[in-house]
């Protein structure tokens, strides 16, 4: 019983969540995207030209009067998709998806730039996190304490986390994501604050981040601090405890003893021949027979020796953390694209491809080893 209930407890890692965000950081391949100028309804909505539908509000009146208004950011579902759009369609249809040419103009429009960035700090107080200066930087508001409790409570505001750092990598702020992310990792892990939300963490927030390196070190400070330290499933496992696996399920050769044991054998049968055919004496052919002593020797030799990286478990986790990645996204590009439309993923109402698994990390779809190897 007590097994069941520990194998039960220990997190999952989700294929759906490894599919989306591969897309996401390989800027969605086989996405047919529409160069020409469309409406551009995201830049538009940015400028104040036109207001966020259903709810027919303009982005000058979010900023300023929603600003603060807790329970309307919580409830409501349909301004996100507008403040923080993304080549994906979400469970908004009103809103629209964006184009690299949006992109392009969007990253020109320095005031649509300046209200995208009061955006993101209105959703940051939130979240009790302010924004601390130009490079991304951010640290714990003033009304922390009341918005952690908050948000380690109310689980859907994870998706509009993971939504909100996919829009900061596709309007130009990359840079802004890995400061953020490592902040939610330090609060759940270190100081506890939210500790609901590190199983979104690893599993959404680290991945949107494009650049590996910066992925492998949020990864290792996670592993480091994450508790308890052996359901720390984001990464391979110790290459000491593969290694070792390999040499315990690789059998003894038994071919080289046997081959020599055969020839041995042989060579015996043809002294024996040789030496009637020449008639030695009988002490001659004695000695003969009892020669095959090395056989018996040289099936004991062979044996399998532990590879060097066995003996340097210090490679451990500098690998542990992300070499994992090119596996998995192997795994994720190519056989999966094709069966993307027969299992499509879980969404919400924020439109984002969390799956119910990634909140409840024991009744995830594939095994561990299916994501890891």
């Amino acid at each position: 019983g007590g097994d069941s209930t520990e194998a039960a407890a220990k997190p999952k890692r989700s294929f759906y969540a490894a599919r989306d965000l591969y897309k996401y950081r390989h800027q969605y391949p086989n996405f047919k995207d529409i160069r020409y100028q469309n409406d551009l309804s995201n830049l538009r909505f940015y400028k104040n030209k036109i207001p966020f539908k259903p709810d027919g509000v303009y982005i000058e009146e979010v900023l300023n009067k929603w600003k603060g208004d807790y329970e309307k950011l919580e409830h409501n579902h349909t301004y996100i998709q507008w403040l923080f759009p993304l080549r994906e369609q979400g469970l908004n249809f009103y809103a629209k998806e964006l184009t690299t040419y949006e992109i392009e103009e969007f990253k020109k429009t320095k005031e649509a730039i300046k209200r995208f960035l009061l955006a993101y700090k209105m959703m940051l107080e939130f979240f009790g996190i302010k924004l601390v200066d130009k490079t991304g930087n951010v640290a714990r508001a003033i009304n922390w304490q009341e918005r952690f409790q908050h948000l380690n409570e109310s689980q859907h505001n994870y998706l509009r986390i993971t939504r909100i750092l996919k829009s900061l990598g596709e309007l130009g702020y990359e840079s802004f994501k890995s400061p953020l992310v490592k902040f939610i990792l330090h609060e759940a892990l270190v100081e506890n604050t939210i500790p609901n939300i590190r199983q979104s963490a690893l599993e959404y927030f680290v991945y949107t981040i494009r650049d590996r390196r910066e992925r492998r070190k949020l990864l290792r400070f996670a592993q480091k601090h994450y508790t308890p330290s052996e359901n720390f499933i984001w990464g391979p496992p110790r290459k000491e405890q593969s290694e070792g696996s390999k040499a315990q399920k690789m059998p003894a050769p038994p071919t080289s003893g046997h081959i020599s044991q055969t020839s041995m054998h042989k060579k015996s049968r043809d002294s024996k021949n040789s030496s009637s055919a020449a008639h030695l004496n009988s002490k001659t052919a004695e000695e003969k027979k009892t020669t095959p002593g090395g056989p018996g020797e040289e099936t004991d030799r062979p044996s399998a020796e532990p590879s060097s990286e066995v003996a340097k478990p210090g490679n451990a986790e500098d690998d542990n953390a992300e070499n994992s990645n090119s596996q998995l996204e192997k795994a994720v590009s190519h056989p999966t694209e094709k069966k993307e439309t027969a299992v499509p993923p879980e969404k919400d109402e924020e439109g984002e491809n969390h799956n119910k698994d990634c909140e409840n990390p024991g009744n995830s779809g594939p095994p561990d080893d299916a994501l890891l190897q």
